[in-house]
């Protein structure tokens, strides 16, 4: 029972409902089966990113401007997103609370001294549980006719 008490349940409620509402996009736009496998395979990714320690990641982005081609690779990167950013522009806002909320949820694992294993698996559970209330909410009105 401690450990129920221990959970962030404002953090992990917002994850979940920012994901069903992802995952109810999604499933209105009628994606194909391996588009949801990747959808799925990216969500693990990112959240794994997420739970690094950020002394890992100083190192990793050292070693990325270490030369000028890495770089110059990492600028038009940037440009790059930064155009995408503009052209799409309501995607990156829907895919920003994403990353918020999900850096919502880490910190408070973190303050509640959660372990980076155990936060890292109980995100991912309410991630792929919002993802599948997303779909199943979407399934249910469009079958019943609430929505066409």
């Amino acid at each position: 029972m401690a450990f129920l008490k221990r959970l962030p349940w404002f953090s992990l409620i917002l994850l979940l409902l920012t994901y069903t509402t992802f995952g109810w996009v999604l499933s209105r736009s009628r994606t194909q089966p391996i588009l949801w496998l990747a959808v799925a395979i990216a969500i693990v990714i990112f959240i794994a990113i997420l739970t690094i320690p950020l002394s890992k990641m100083a190192d990793y982005s050292v070693s990325l401007f270490r030369s000028n081609l890495k770089s110059f690779g990492i600028a038009v990167l940037g440009a790059f997103l930064f155009f995408l950013i503009m052209a799409r522009f309501r995607l990156f806002l829907d895919t920003l609370v994403i990353i918020a909320v999900t850096m919502l949820v880490k910190i408070d694992f973190q303050a509640a001294g959660f372990s980076q294993i155990l936060a890292f698996w109980l995100t991912v559970a309410f991630s792929f549980a919002g993802l599948a209330l997303g779909v199943l909410a979407e399934k249910l009105m469009f079958n019943y006719g609430l929505i066409s």
